[in-house]
């Protein structure tokens, strides 16, 4: 493991610590201890729907779903295009609010794609508010400035950097729909239950994003890339 990875691995590692922390001691009102964020409060909520079967099943053991899930969810919001100095916080954000909807969460059904669906709705609020930063101080999103110091490490980080540019030309109806299916391994009824959207449109988001991304990556590849 590389210097850059074990510290990648350690933040994370605190990061779970620290959110954990957060969600034992939170208020009885449900209310966060850090500000809250009223657009992913609402707009949270169609991605976890009740159902009848949840006062007769097992309990979610939030702290071991936490640990096992948290790398997911940072790479899916990686992937859906929260910056980098903001993936931790907006990380800890999805988790805060899935720890709020667990009576509501179905638990007949996995937990990995609900999680995926409140990440979507929390990588768009941080995007709108990212955009309102910038345009404030009049600046432009900054790019990663990391360099892998062996060869294999400079060619995987290159073929991250393709598949996230061409991630980035999709619209984000369609991404989330592409990133849970092609990259996660999802079945249209799990991004179905975890998106709150009909099967008929997301085949038909997925079938737009798999066009548009190919078409991006062919356009973003260098000549004479293989």
């Amino acid at each position: 493991m590389t210097d850059s990875t074990a510290d990648l691995q350690h933040r994370l590692e605190m990061e779970a610590a620290r959110v954990l922390e957060t969600i034992s001691t939170a208020p009885p009102s449900g209310r966060s201890l850090r500000s809250e964020r009223p657009a992913t409060e609402r707009t949270v909520a169609a991605s976890a729907p009740e159902t009848a079967s949840n006062a007769d099943a097992e309990p979610v053991d939030f702290g071991a779903a936490y640990r096992e899930h948290f790398n997911h969810v940072w790479h899916t919001l990686r992937r859906l295009g929260v910056a980098e100095r903001d993936l931790e916080d907006t990380a800890q954000e999805v988790f805060i609010t899935a720890h709020r909807r667990l009576d509501s969460f179905d638990t007949t059904r996995p937990i990995r794609p609900w999680l995926s669906g409140i990440a979507w709705r929390a990588a768009s609020d941080e995007r709108k508010r990212a955009r309102n930063r910038r345009e404030l101080v009049g600046i432009k999103a900054e790019p990663s400035s990391k360099v892998p110091d062996q060869a294999d490490q400079l060619a995987a980080a290159r073929s991250r950097a393709l598949v996230h540019s061409a991630l980035a030309r999709l619209p984000e109806e369609q991404r989330i729909v592409f990133i849970m299916h092609e990259i996660d391994g999802f079945s249209m009824p799990e991004i179905r239950d975890a998106l709150d959207f009909p099967l008929n449109t997301l085949y038909s988001r997925l079938r737009l994003a798999r066009r548009k991304f190919k078409d991006a990556v062919v356009s973003l590849r260098p000549h004479g890339g293989s």
